[in-house]
């Protein structure tokens, strides 16, 4: 072999070790993972979690910051607006489909990037251990026949749980508003109104409500879900109970800002995918009483267009959306 043939193969070899290189690349420096909510809730416990695995995975470090504000609109603006380079990642809550219809941001769920949905929490309806209803029927029997009498709380005024009851009271052929909403800072406040007698009904999450149920202060009636919570498999869905075919949950996705790169999608929706099923991931969302989903893809898509679509119509019901 002469000197020539073996500059060519030695060419070659560099430029595919290049271009293998160049897909490989990403990433080489630290990513930052936004959390458009408070330190210490749900999404930034999970976020943490998420960004510890991926550091071992990526080689980076992850950085999670908090960008609070506007009821979600600061961070979420923020995961969209960054540069679709891989290093601003985010997490992107249901509220992406909730803002828009109340026209306070034009962003949707189609103004990212979506890498995966981890985690559904479905609405349970809950009441108080001594209140008279012992099935969801007979609560909704009670709010049919004496609308406005019975009150309900767990987040402010069209948050997701405010949604999750408007929506189950229209698909019972009830006035969305029968059971008026009490705004409050959020399901723990509510829960504590409830069983004080200040009001009578509490539509959030079982995690939420997990500490009182297992204490026994509150009776969960129904989930809002396809399949009951195998943590509280005696909890009938709500189709189970009453046919009215209405899941409502709290979702939560890793997202990149529009147009993230194939090559950064190649190597980090593999590293999530790994960290969604690691013993960690799943002992830490176990002992929360998070619920695991992993979607991706044209899943992931119709997921999103579903939720959309769905609290859309259950605004437009209850008054609630400004924009079409």
């Amino acid at each position: 072999m002469n000197r020539r043939t073996l500059l060519a193969l030695a060419a070659g070899t560099a430029m595919v070790a290049f271009a293998g290189t160049a897909a490989a690349a990403w990433p080489t420096r630290p990513i930052t993972l936004i959390v458009p909510w408070g330190a210490g809730g749900g999404t930034d416990a999970t976020a943490r979690v998420i960004g510890s695995l991926l550091e071992k995975e990526l080689g980076q470090p992850v950085n999670v910051v908090n960008r609070t504000g506007g009821s979600g609109v600061v961070g979420h603006t923020a995961i969209a607006t960054a540069a679709p380079d891989g290093y601003t990642l985010g997490i992107m809550t249901v509220e992406i489909n909730m803002m828009h219809w109340q026209g306070l941001t034009q962003l949707t769920h189609q103004s990212y990037t979506p890498v995966a949905i981890y985690n559904n929490d479905p609405a349970g309806v809950q009441v108080a251990t001594d209140a008279p209803y012992k099935t969801i029927k007979d609560l909704l029997d009670a709010v049919k026949a004496s609308p406005g009498k019975l009150k309900s709380s767990g987040t402010g005024q069209g948050g997701i749980w405010h949604l999750a009851i408007a929506g189950m009271l229209k698909g019972a052929g009830i006035e969305p508003n029968a059971a008026p909403w009490v705004p409050s800072q959020g399901a723990a406040s509510g829960l504590q109104d409830m069983v004080a007698g200040g009001v009578q009904i509490v539509p959030c999450s079982i995690p939420e409500a997990r500490a009182m149920l297992d204490a026994g202060k509150v009776r969960s009636l129904a989930i809002m879900d396809s399949k009951r919570n195998p943590a509280y498999p005696d909890v009938p869905t709500l189709k189970e109970a009453t046919g009215i075919d209405w899941n409502m949950a709290a979702w939560r996705a890793v997202v990149g800002p529009k147009g993230l790169p194939k090559e950064v999608m190649d190597r980090l929706l593999p590293a999530l995918k790994k960290a969604h099923e690691s013993k960690e991931f799943r002992d830490f969302m176990a002992k929360q009483g998070f619920g695991l989903l992993w979607s991706e893809g044209a899943e992931a898509t119709a997921f999103l267009t579903k939720s959309n679509e769905d609290l859309g119509a259950v605004m437009k019901a209850v008054g609630l959306a400004k924009t079409n």
